[in-house]
């Protein structure tokens, strides 16, 4: 899985770097020293559809309907549909609670933090989860000790520790099953109240949709603080779960991610790709 993902991301990054000249299968297959068969069958294994289908969904014109949809916002669809505000492709539900004042000033002072690497399509990823949720998702380029120091950093006082709980393990499943059905997943996160309401807003934004830093900034109601929105959405400390990707520029261009820019395009034109209509809530 971790392989294909860097065929694929070096794809996108191909694609995106010649867009105008509409670069064919041939081309894009010699780019990433793969045979055209053998890249159109690991493309399609990967994202679902024929590489011509899923480079349409990495084009800014794409990005621009979605954001032109006027009819109902993203946050009162995500409700009129029945969805539990987390977008899933199926009935996936995430609780997010804070860490206490305490818990946030001392840098997580007697908590027991357990990690573990792990691959997924969209590369590999160290999540980290204390005894009441996840606390840490983080994608990264390759296993190496980079990824460990960053979740000690933010955890100075942290027990961090090898391991795995069931918490780690919802989150490991969910990307197993595509995206799918995982249960409930908790989220046990180190933040302002400003930053849980913004990281709550962004699950209410479905799959395979997209909204503007604008667009939050108003549904919070602070529609002059869009620096401080972009800010908190940038902080995200959980990867793909909390959907921080599907947050772009409103002129349709994806903007930056905390995980790289590629990474991001890949997730948006993926799931667009596996847009389905979400099963009922219980």
């Amino acid at each position: 899985m971790g392989t294909n993902y860097e065929k694929i991301a070096a794809a996108i990054d191909f694609v995106s770097q010649n867009a105008r000249q509409q670069p064919e299968l041939n081309a894009i297959a010699a780019a990433v020293n793969t045979s055209p068969f053998h890249f159109q069958r690991l493309f399609t294994e990967w994202a679902g559809v024929s590489p011509k289908k899923f480079l349409q969904y990495l084009t800014v014109e794409h990005a621009k309907e979605l954001l032109a949809n006027k009819q109902h916002t993203v946050f009162d669809t995500a409700y009129q549909t029945g969805l539990s505000g987390t977008g899933r492709l199926h009935d996936l539900f995430v609780n997010i609670e804070g860490m206490t004042p305490g818990e946030y000033r001392n840098g997580g002072e007697n908590l027991v933090i357990q990690y573990s690497i792990q691959q997924c399509r969209f590369g590999w990823y160290i999540v980290a989860a204390t005894g009441k949720g996840i606390c840490n998702l983080s994608f990264f380029e390759s296993p190496s000790a980079t990824a460990i120091a960053a979740l000690k950093s933010h955890w100075p006082n942290a027990s961090v520790r090898a391991g795995e709980n069931g918490h780690q393990q919802k989150a490991i499943d969910f990307f197993k099953d595509n995206g799918g059905h995982a249960g409930d997943l908790k989220l046990h996160l180190r933040a302002t109240a400003f930053q849980l309401k913004i990281w709550q807003a962004l699950l209410q934004i479905p799959l395979g949709d997209v909204v503007s830093y604008g667009s939050i900034a108003q549904h919070v109601s602070q529609p002059a603080a869009a620096r401080a929105v972009g800010t908190a959405i940038g902080s995200n400390p959980v990867g793909y779960i909390i959907p921080c990707h599907r947050v772009i520029k409103s002129m349709g261009e994806a903007g930056g991610y905390r995980w790289g820019g590629t990474r991001k395009k890949a997730m948006l034109a993926w799931e667009a790709s596996r847009h389905v209509v979400a099963l009922p809530v219980r």
